[in-house]
């Protein structure tokens, strides 16, 4: 199948107002940790909370998307929910704000590959994700929280390399990374990930619920 550019563009149009709004929550958790001085020793621990609930609902999100344009094989479906959650999620909530933390020179950069540091919660979640896309493939709302999940988990990636308050130079940067984040990786793994490889032609078992 031909990818649908034109529809990838729109649908990466359409999600940037969407993923602003995510950046601006996120900007809003930085200043109100910041106030309260407990930034720095929640930021990790609300990291493996949210990174995990960000792959499970990838997981769904990309696999019900696959399910609505595609015959394939529940193997392929397992392959596309897979590597479009926990590889993208990865991306998404690692590697692009470990950029930004070696960018700012922050004191404690480092960065998080959850499906090996934390492969018995990781990787089930992401599995269960899959399975809960043969039930139904309803993607709007699920997709929202999509949103603000990765949003969050990348902001506290960042935040866990600080020592102390973030500088104002911190609060642009972590702005423009969370959209970066969030805007591309998202979409590339709900929507032009799943619409990459599906294809309603294709041979094989029929895993679309009727």
């Amino acid at each position: 199948m031909m990818l649908p550019v034109r529809e990838i563009g729109r649908q990466l149009a359409a999600h940037a107002p969407f993923t602003a709004l995510g950046t601006l929550s996120g900007i809003i958790l930085l200043l109100l940790l910041s106030s309260v001085r407990v930034l720095t020793s929640v930021s990790e621990p609300l990291f493996w909370i949210l990174h995990p609930a960000h792959v499970f609902v990838s997981a769904y999100v990309t696999a019900a998307m696959y399910r609505r344009n595609s015959r394939g094989t529940i193997w392929k479906l397992f392959c596309i929910g897979y590597l479009g959650s926990v590889g993208i999620a990865t991306l998404s909530d690692s590697v692009i704000p470990f950029l930004g933390e070696w960018l700012l020179a922050l004191p404690s950069r480092h960065i998080h590959i959850g499906f090996i540091e934390k492969w018995w919660l990781i990787n089930p979640l992401a599995i269960g994700g899959i399975a809960l896309s043969l039930f139904g493939t309803r993607t709007r709302f699920p997709h929202s929280i999509h949103v603000f999940l990765s949003t969050w988990a990348s902001l506290f990636h960042m935040t866990s390399a600080m020592w102390g308050a973030p500088r104002l130079v911190d609060f642009i940067a972590i702005s423009a990374f969370l959209f970066l984040a969030v805007w591309i990786p998202c979409c590339t793994s709900d929507i032009v990930f799943p619409l990459l490889f599906g294809d309603a032609s294709e041979p094989g078992t029929n895993i679309r619920k009727k």
